[in-house]
């Protein structure tokens, strides 16, 4: 673990949005003027379903193109800024940024530890021709790969996947093994186990004193409050505020929008 003043030290990606407009069959659903994510260790972005949260994450990784706006991701370690809405989706793993998936996804018919491999097959081995170098794969990623699968109890990794959770952990492993700089989250904890759920904000919280940035989005709203410094929210396509989490539980356009007055 590394104490709340290293965290504050260290300096962070960041990805900076500009005039980014994003329409569907004539309805604006993302309409950002300026935003700035990466100014905290880890973001939260809230809001009702509809807001356009998971779209603007899309958008950053040019997964869904933008109608017009541009992103751009500033680097920590002194590189130049890069446009990243300029290119196309293969190419943000290789400049450090990465996005889990909002939907589960694996694949049905690789064993836990061939699919979480695939984060770690370098792109010299994504060939047919290179299908029997996957025990050399296998050694130069081992220990990393079994501390993962130790950590998270995963058992006998030439086993399928059986649930949705395990399913949703195996992509949020998939990232980090990826060694992200910027790292965002679409609701990494929806079907975790509450034991497991820990483990991710642990993990995660490891991760932003290392120096990677991390935005999630997630509707559990203790995960928001316990691991956000900061957290944006977001409504009808538009970021309307940030700031402290308590600041934002206490916000009375949050509650009306979104929180409801009941809420705790």
């Amino acid at each position: 673990m590394v104490d709340d003043t290293t965290v504050e030290t260290v300096t962070r990606p960041q990805i900076h949005i500009q005039n980014a407009v994003k329409s569907f069959s004539g309805r604006v659903v993302v309409d950002v003027d300026e935003l700035t994510l990466g100014d905290h260790p880890i973001e939260g972005l809230i809001g009702p379903n509809g807001a356009g949260k998971t779209t603007l994450m899309r958008m950053i990784m040019h997964s869904t193109p933008l109608d017009r706006g541009t992103i751009t991701l500033s680097n920590a370690n002194g590189a130049s800024d890069v446009v990243i809405s300029d290119l196309p989706t293969y190419w943000m793993a290789p400049h450090g940024l990465v996005k889990s998936n909002q939907v589960i996804m694996d694949f049905d018919k690789l064993t836990i530890l061939d699919s979480i491999l695939l984060a770690v097959a370098a792109a010299k081995y994504e060939h047919p021709h290179r299908m029997f170098d996957e025990p050399q794969v296998y050694n130069d990623a081992e220990e990393r790969l079994h501390q993962y699968m130790e950590y998270f109890d995963l058992g006998d990794p030439y086993r399928f996947a059986g649930s949705a959770g395990e399913k949703k952990l195996l992509d949020i492993i998939r990232c980090l093994l990826l060694d992200p700089k910027f790292l965002m989250l679409d609701e990494p904890t929806a079907g975790l186990p509450e034991d497991v759920t820990d483990k991710v904000m642990q993990i995660i919280r490891d991760l932003a004193a290392s120096g990677t940035s991390v935005v999630i989005v997630e509707h559990d709203l203790n995960v928001i409050w316990n691991l956000s410094d900061d957290v944006h929210f977001m409504a009808e396509g538009s970021v309307l505020m940030h700031g402290s989490p308590e600041e934002i539980r206490d916000n009375k356009t949050v509650i009306e929008k979104y929180l409801g007055e009941g809420h705790v």
